[in-house]
């Protein structure tokens, strides 16, 4: 069997690169992921094929393995990385052709609160799914959420929590974006371990996200929705 670094990426076709380019993002490798996108794009890809092909569709897989308990957070870690790669050389192109965007969210960590591992895998996941993502890091207070989704005209806010303890400031800002008049204009989700779908429930959340997969999925859903009620008024 040849070694797996024989395979040359250029003198794969099309089709071959992409689902090479599936594999070497599962397996986390940046470098080839960044040469297979110059390599598509250099053929005259389009930078939006080249990202929903190359990169969404090999995500897709990351996520299925991870919901499924195939994947560990280190591996999709790994993955995201490499996606990272991948986007920050179509970033610019998608933002010249004004490629359509999935939806825009704005993501951080409760006030009080300084964990960001389920959060910063959120982000990358939902940005592996083509959403555009605003991180606003941990300890936010209410202040930083209501001015991020206002400025950054976002769809989605994610909040995330990982002690019991600051899991109560999520009602703090559902309720502030209430009293402004704006809870309405937004699709909340909310995260972290020690939250269930009650309490997510009960603060008066969208929806409550197990992991990073069921959050990507969860964002898909309510966007198609929104998009089916405009289209629809």
């Amino acid at each position: 069997m040849a070694d797996e670094q024989d395979i040359i990426l250029s003198e794969l076709d099309d089709e071959e690169l992409v689902l090479q380019m599936h594999d070497d993002l599962y397996d986390g490798l940046k470098e080839e992921i960044e040469e297979g996108v110059r390599i598509l794009l250099d053929r005259g890809w389009q930078p939006y094929d080249v990202l929903t092909k190359a990169l969404v569709g090999g995500m897709t897989i990351v996520g299925i393995d991870f919901r499924d308990g195939i994947l560990f957070v280190p591996e999709v870690l790994l993955a995201a990385n490499a996606m990272k790669g991948g986007m920050a050389i179509l970033k610019p192109l998608l933002a010249e052709t004004g490629a359509p965007k999935v939806g825009k969210m704005v993501i951080g960590t409760v006030k009080g609160d300084i964990h960001d591992i389920g959060k910063n895998l959120v982000g990358m996941m939902m940005e592996g799914a083509g959403f555009e993502v605003v991180d606003l890091g941990i300890n936010n207070p209410v202040e930083k959420y209501i001015e991020a989704l206002e400025r950054e005209d976002a769809d989605i806010l994610g909040m995330s929590a990982l002690l019991t303890t600051t899991m109560p400031y999520m009602k703090v800002v559902i309720d502030t974006m209430k009293e402004k008049g704006m809870r309405d204009d937004y699709i909340v989700l909310v995260g972290g371990a020690p939250l269930n779908e009650e309490f997510g429930k009960a603060i008066g959340a969208d929806a409550y996200c197990r992991d990073a997969a069921v959050a990507v999925q969860t964002a898909k859903d309510f966007m198609s929705r929104k998009h089916n009620k405009l289209a629809a008024g």
